[in-house]
């Protein structure tokens, strides 16, 4: 009982009922009917009393739950007035419906506290029940797919077919990769799935995470590593040039010095031209090979200024209308946003710019045609970005995992230094260069800046 005068109370009642009762049998028994009637009516009378009392505080606890049910706390009963069960009762309803309303209040700070993580998370999170239909899903979890809202897992197939073939097929503590593309660049994911039970329904957790920038800096920390090891190997391949050297100086000096000119015959002088030239040949291929290196390795630090994207671009066309079939390429630029500023190192942004139109004028030599596209604009998180753009043969899928990686090259007479160089140029300027290509159609280049 929540009231221990409630519990007296009740039992007093209930022993006053069964008095009475007893009472009614006896008086009964002994045939005094008018006296039995009185007895009986009082037996009823206290019966209809007992009902009123329980179902009083009945209705009570039923509208106590009811507003608890629906979460509203500001019912409250008078703990004064009433007798002192009942005084005692309300008590007890007021401070439970307090100590429920302040669990209720704590969970709720404790929701929004968890929501506002999952809203913020870098990480893309989504749930959704046996139907298909998506319960939750956080912000990131929409940008990464490029869609919202997100109501059911059907609405990948608009994003994907393969992603929501992958959505009905992957297994409960399964990872996998997948790969999207969108109209600007290609994004590396992966989906990690796990089931949940929650009020007794099995729930599917997904974690979607976006791995491209992350493999972005690996991969070139990876290469950084390369290349020092591959400037230690190429030190090494210096020891041929010394030993040419040391031959050529043996011919000229012995033990007891320099040797006189009459020693001096015609073979040495055609031996030692030989080896001369041997070691010109090989070490200004040395120092072009390890000038490159040191080219990407050492990139200044960005000295950035406001540019004005509109300018910048026409420095850029300026500069290239000295290439070679440069006119004979159609050169237009598409802006989304008029007068857009970007906030970074003109020279090294130009520099950038100019290798990506030297490569894409060199993709449609033999394009009929030949088009090359600036575009500009700022993407709905506010990124700021110039593409360079192409209708050449594109980038073969086997070949555009290895495009930004350093010295790899397709050309005859590329150092494969260009690419790698402006990715690294990016990642400076806390920006980022991506690429989309579809062979036989289209490539473009974009540098995104914060």
């Amino acid at each position: 009982m929540l009231s221990r005068n409630f519990y007296i109370h009740l039992i007093f009642r209930v022993i006053i009922l069964s008095v009475t009762a007893l009472v009614l049998s006896f008086v009964f028994y002994k045939d005094q009917y008018f006296l039995s009637s009185l007895i009986l009516f009082f037996f009823l009378l206290q019966v209809l009393f007992l009902i009123k009392y329980l179902n009083h505080n009945n209705r009570k606890v039923s509208y106590f739950f009811n507003s608890i049910k629906n979460e509203d706390f500001t019912l409250r009963f008078p703990e004064k007035g009433e007798s002192k069960s009942f005084n005692e009762l309300n008590q007890s309803l007021n401070t439970l419906n307090d100590i429920i309303q302040k669990i209720h209040l704590k969970n709720q700070t404790q929701e929004q506290y968890y929501q506002e993580i999952l809203k913020r998370a870098e990480i893309g999170i989504l749930t959704y029940n046996e139907k298909g239909h998506i319960l939750f899903a956080n912000p990131k979890v929409e940008k990464l797919l490029n869609h919202s809202p997100l109501n059911h897992i059907k609405q990948l197939a608009q994003v994907d077919k393969k992603l929501y073939e992958l959505f009905n097929t992957i297994n409960p503590f399964e990872r996998k990769l997948f790969q999207i593309t969108n109209e600007r660049e290609t994004i590396q994911l992966t989906i990690k799935s796990t089931e949940i039970l929650l009020n007794d329904e099995v729930l599917r957790l997904i974690t979607i995470q976006d791995i491209h920038n992350e493999l972005d800096k690996k991969e070139t920390d990876s290469w950084i590593k390369l290349i020092r090891v591959l400037t230690h190997e190429i030190m090494n391949s210096v020891t041929p040039i010394t030993s040419i050297s040391e031959s050529i100086l043996r011919y000229y000096k012995d033990d007891n010095g320099i040797i006189s000119t009459e020693q001096v015959d015609e073979s040495k002088i055609r031996n030692t031209a030989k080896g001369l030239e041997v070691i010109k040949n090989q070490g200004n291929d040395l120092m072009s090979f390890v000038q490159s290196y040191r080219s990407f390795l050492s990139v200044p630090s960005p000295d950035k200024k406001i540019i004005n994207v509109d300018q910048l671009l026409e420095k850029v066309r300026v500069l290239m209308s000295q290439e070679i079939d440069f006119n004979t390429i159609a050169l237009d630029t598409y802006k989304n946003y008029e007068d857009l500023e970007i906030y970074a190192d003109e020279k090294q942004i130009t520099q950038i710019l100019v290798n990506l139109c030297k490569n894409a004028i060199q993709a449609v030599k033999e394009t009929k045609n030949a088009t090359l596209m600036f575009i500009t604009g700022i993407t709905p998180e506010g990124e700021k970005y110039i593409s360079v753009k192409d209708n050449g043969p594109g980038i073969q899928p086997e070949v555009m995992s290895h495009i930004f990686v350093p010295f790899y090259t397709t050309k005859k007479d590329g150092t494969g230094i260009g690419l790698s160089l402006s990715k690294q140029i990016m990642h400076l300027h806390g920006g980022r260069l991506t690429v989309h290509s579809v062979p036989n159609q289209e490539t473009s280049f974009s540098l995104f800046f914060k």
